[in-house]
């Protein structure tokens, strides 16, 4: 039996223990995120049967109209170029007012995500119809990897007693089959992105929302989308201030709370800034909230984006070692861990005072993250990297989803103890819990898997 046998054998069919409702879809903001990263691909069927394909994606909008510009498109072979509008249902287009509204009538092409009963046809002003794509709900979900559950409560399950009497090579052989199917599909992603927008542009997302973890990974894949590398290393003398300004950090407030020594910085940064705002600030109605509260001073928002702007300056080094054949883990991390800059090595925030002491621009902890999420998973795709290889990575942070999976599957923090020091069985535990625990609604009573452990060899 393997990985895949062992899913299909437990979900399809689905085994359905209480009725399940439709997902939430996520925040409109989030869904066009996902688009443009290339999440659903690029070849669609639109509502009307024709053939579609994405040839360019185009660029995040920052003024009125439609979402996407300078979009391109072909239809059953026949090329158009404009904008994409994305909205969460297809009635939108008409409750927007998108139908009336000047702005909109260069649009080639409306993505919705939940249908109308009754038949709408999507129009411009000037009475020209709009082809739309809806996107399913498998589609969205094979996209989003969302489980039915969110979380499972932090105690043992049926599975203990079949794990605890499972040969140790056995377990690790599920592991190993568990880690490779995680990073599988953490490479299909990269792919689609890179597809989408090329791979220095999925690095740099992939990077920017490795960043973020904490709260803030969708406010920084979208800085990393609407400020891409391919412009920010074009205008390098002016890359700072678009990353800090895009981020909307830059304004009038913040400066007047900031200590002397930083205001020297802000208005170094503002003297380039108010040049370029007008092609690159986004409305407040199409800015994510920045989460700023309850994060250590490492993980503010202020600081993770002046990381990546540290890193913009050594964009090729790091492009070097991220796509290495070989893939060699820690070279990658010591670069990114060796990270310097004038102003971030020493404060926290724009607000903060000035640190004493050096503070790493990016932590070793998350490079590992990133490795672990991103670039291995790249890298044993097109084979850099091995499994035996994956599995000398040690990775001794262990956070609170991790320690809940451990316990779930092995029956306490201390048993799970062997199985929480290698980063490739921090990935597998991660989707044993995903596939598992979370696609469970009986409370671990009428889950299959405990069963089906018992035919693993």
């Amino acid at each position: 039996m393997n990985y895949g046998f062992l899913l299909e054998s437990i979900w399809h069919p689905p085994l359905a223990f209480e009725e399940v409702a439709a997902p939430a879809l996520p925040p409109e903001l989030e869904l066009q995120a996902l688009w443009f990263s290339g999440a659903f691909g690029r070849d669609f069927r639109l509502k009307d049967g024709r053939n579609l394909r994405i040839t360019q994606f185009g660029e995040w909008n920052h003024g009125a109209g439609p979402d996407f510009a300078h979009a391109a498109i072909e239809i059953d072979g026949c090329h158009f170029t404009g904008d994409i509008e994305i909205d969460c249902s297809s009635s939108d287009w008409e409750a927007h007012g998108h139908s009336t509204n000047p702005a909109f009538t260069n649009t080639i092409l409306h993505v919705a995500f939940r249908p109308v009963m009754r038949e709408m046809f999507v129009r411009t002003a000037n009475h020209r119809l709009v082809p739309e794509l809806l996107i399913s709900t498998s589609q969205l979900g094979e996209a989003l990897r969302l489980p039915l559950r969110e979380t499972a409560i932090s105690v043992p399950g049926r599975c203990l007693q079949p794990l605890k009497r499972m040969p140790r090579l056995s377990v690790e052989r599920l592991l190993r089959e568990a880690a490779l199917r995680r990073a599988s599909q953490k490479a299909s992603r990269f792919i689609r992105m890179s597809e989408a927008h090329g791979l220095d542009a999925a690095l740099f997302q992939a990077t920017a929302e490795t960043l973020g973890y904490g709260g803030n990974s969708l406010p920084m894949k979208l800085l990393a989308q609407r400020a891409p590398i391919a412009t920010l290393r074009g205008n390098p003398e002016q890359a700072e201030a678009m990353l800090l300004g895009t981020a909307g950090f830059l304004d009038a407030d913040l400066y007047n709370r900031a200590p002397v020594d930083t205001r020297d910085y802000l208005a170094d940064l503002w003297e380039t800034w108010w040049k370029i705002r007008p092609e690159h600030e986004a409305p407040e109605s199409r800015s994510p909230a920045w989460k700023t509260h309850g994060q250590r001073p490492a993980n503010h928002p202020h600081r993770r984006v002046g990381g990546l702007s540290a890193l913009v300056r050594q964009w090729p080094e790091f492009r070097g070692l991220a796509f290495a054949a070989p893939f060699s883990v820690k070279p990658l991390t010591d670069f990114l861990h060796g990270l310097r800059h004038d102003f971030w090595s020493h404060h926290h925030t724009l607000t903060s005072e000035r640190s004493g002491q050096a503070i790493s621009v990016f932590g070793k902890s998350l490079a590992l993250e990133l490795a672990a999420n991103h670039l291995i998973p790249l890298a044993l795709h097109e084979k850099r990297f091995t499994f035996q290889d994956y599995h000398k990575q040690r990775h001794s942070a262990v956070n609170q989803k991790l320690k809940r999976c451990g316990i779930r599957l092995f029956g306490s923090q201390e048993a799970a103890k062997p199985f929480l020091k290698r980063l490739c069985h921090h990935q597998a535990l991660l989707q044993l819990y995903h596939d598992f625990c979370l696609e469970d609604f009986s409370g671990c009573e009428k889950c299959p898997f405990p069963e089906q452990l018992s035919q693993w060899r």
